[in-house]
């Protein structure tokens, strides 16, 4: 059984009704969901609450039936801050580790299925996360 991790940019083409977008995230989400489990982190949790009106509604939208809450593993920051090290190294301007760095991570310790729109990034950051991408 396959686990899978879903970036935020996922989540909100669907919370957004984005018109680009929409059609294909949900496919994948659908896919994840009849084909194994389904994570969230406490960032995509963050990144996706500007979507709602309040926590309740947010929490509902993330059915726990299907969207399993996950805890940040402790030992995803090392790879995470190698990351934004690697980030830094190659000229990249921000001064803490970026939020995609900790999923990366994540996905990585923690061997699951990121489902993102975002591949350049974590294919550069974390080549070995197995990616569902356009």
């Amino acid at each position: 059984m396959t686990r899978f991790l879903v970036d935020s940019n996922v989540l909100l083409d669907i919370a957004t009704a984005d018109t680009i977008w929409r059609g294909w995230s949900q496919e994948r989400i659908r896919h994840a969901i009849g084909n194994g489990m389904v994570f969230v982190n406490p960032i995509i949790y963050a990144e996706v609450s500007p979507a709602f009106t309040d926590a309740q509604a947010l929490d509902k939208w993330l059915d726990p039936v299907f969207f399993r809450r996950s805890p940040i593993p402790y030992s995803a920051g090392w790879f995470a801050a190698q990351a934004f090290l690697k980030y830094r190294r190659a000229g990249g301007l921000r001064h803490s580790p970026l939020p995609d760095f900790f999923i990366g991570a994540h996905a990585q310790v923690a061997e699951l299925t990121l489902i993102t729109r975002d591949a350049t990034r974590y294919r550069t950051y974390f080549p070995q996360v197995e990616l569902i991408t356009p």
